[in-house]
């Protein structure tokens, strides 16, 4: 009887904690549109370009018009996380459980400045950021990831 107790317990300890997280884990969007309805003179973007989640937490990017798509960078995403490249056109969602920053572009328009950033808070979030800035860029995306740069830096402080 008392091992039954034991084992019983045991296997609560491991499962409360991870009904839990996943209560809390929320879904966010990021929309990839044509123009930002905000500023006209912005194309191509997401919005919003950089956001912070919780571990666990999906994204969704939502295909506000035809002809985006997402994809992580190379030397952008935390080691040990997993690339992504989703279809263009299609909603995508992702969940991130590992934390650090992520730089993700829209593949066709990627030299046109359509660029963004999760940064998954938790411990050593910042692991990658460096070597995420350093990353050297093409086209417009340069200029524009000096401004997420930016607000990462804010959003984090």
């Amino acid at each position: 009887m008392r091992w039954k107790l034991i084992v019983l317990l045991s296997t609560a300890l491991f499962v409360l904690p991870l009904t839990i997280v996943a209560a809390s884990a929320e879904t966010h969007e990021v929309l990839m549109l044509n123009k930002d309805p905000n500023d006209k003179k912005k194309r191509n973007v997401f919005i919003p370009a950089v956001i912070r989640i919780k571990p666990g937490d999906t994204v969704k990017f939502v295909s506000g018009d035809k002809g985006h798509n997402t994809e992580s960078m190379k030397g952008m995403i935390p080691e040990g996380a997993k690339p992504w490249k989703s279809k263009v056109s299609k909603d995508f969602e992702l969940t991130f459980d590992k934390p650090g920053v992520y730089g993700y572009r829209c593949t066709p328009h990627y030299t046109l400045g359509m660029v963004g950033i999760v940064i998954v808070e938790g411990e050593g979030w910042d692991a990658n950021l460096e070597a995420a800035m350093g990353v050297k860029q093409r086209g417009k995306s340069k200029k524009i990831l000096e401004g997420l740069w930016a607000e990462v830096d804010n959003l984090m402080q």
